[in-house]
């Protein structure tokens, strides 16, 4: 027998101490991580990346070379997982399924007039239903963030819970746009409202404003996760993006998913980085530790 989930109240106002976000953010970027154990945890962000290319001027062959570098890092370096997923405009499915068959890459689409997200619900769901029919194994929606700061809560859920049906066996991903909620007690409404509508993951930004992803905004989010998974045993996922540039950062994110979740959430199932410089970066400190020296970022793709 299924377990009966009441949603919440979200007129109700979350209250989130902001100072005690900060410093316990600031605790985790305190941690040093050496060694065998730096490796293993740099392998583990290029596993969670989902290298992405959403721009007007995206064509057939960037896809298909970001594509190829998803699954082939860095042929020089043994031992290199692919990254999780690629993301691209529902235009480019097709082809990003075609370049990354026989292998185990998802294609994750943006969708829902991203990255304002305004547009009719109709038009979303067309959108989603196209990115699906052409392939993606995952969306990315925007919420309405003008309904949102206008206190119309029931109009967001709805219209995630719509485009959730309008994905079929694809996975959903929730993006906020943190930057433009202003507050963590908006981002964990937010969260609460995303989640309870059936999002599969939850998601700070689209990378195309700022402030995009921060220590202090994950935080928050993990949280609600934390507590929705105590209150009914399912597992939601995370997906800071954009801001995240540099390996040291991006292990210090792991360092707080740890300690907020715990370690089931460390794989690609339930964590991503959207957060395509990364890679580079991430590849030039594993190139660091086997070699002793640092690689020219020459040697890696920009895309």
């Amino acid at each position: 027998m299924s377990k009966i989930i009441s949603i919440p109240d979200f007129t109700k106002t979350a209250t989130i101490d902001q100072v005690g976000v900060e410093e316990r953010c600031a605790r985790f970027t305190a941690r040093s991580i050496k060694k065998d154990t730096k490796v293993q945890g740099l392998k583990m962000v290029l596993s969670m990346i989902d290298l992405t290319t959403l721009e007007g001027k995206d064509t057939d062959g960037k896809v298909k070379q970001m594509c190829y570098k998803a699954s082939h890092l860095h042929d020089i370096l043994p031992g290199l997982p692919t990254t999780a997923a690629v993301c691209v405009y529902p235009s480019m499915v097709k082809v990003a399924k075609e370049a990354l068959k026989n292998t185990h890459v998802k294609v994750a689409s943006v969708a829902t007039a991203f990255p304002s997200g305004q547009s009719t619900r109709e038009i979303k769901i067309a959108d989603t239903k196209f990115a699906v029919e052409n392939g993606a194994d995952e969306i990315d929606m925007v919420i309405s963030r003008g309904e949102f700061l206008k206190g119309n809560y029931n109009f967001v859920f709805d219209e995630i819970a719509a485009v959730k049906e309008a994905c079929g066996k694809a996975r959903l991903k929730v993006i906020f746009e943190t930057g433009e909620l202003s507050t963590l007690d908006n981002v964990r409404k937010a969260s609460e409202i995303a989640i309870y509508a059936g999002a599969d993951f939850i998601k700070t930004s689209t990378g195309k404003i700022a402030p995009a992803a921060t220590m202090p905004v994950t935080l928050v989010m993990l949280e609600a996760i934390r507590d929705y998974y105590y209150k009914t045993g399912i597992m939601i996922g995370m997906k800071p993006a954009g801001g995240i540039s540099t390996a040291k950062s991006a292990l210090h994110y792991l360092v707080m998913v740890k300690e907020t979740l715990g370690t089931a959430w460390l794989s690609n199932e339930w964590f991503r980085f959207g957060a395509s410089s990364l890679a580079n970066d991430v590849l030039m400190q594993l190139m660091k530790e086997a070699t002793g020296v640092y690689q020219s970022s020459d040697y890696f793709s920009k895309d």
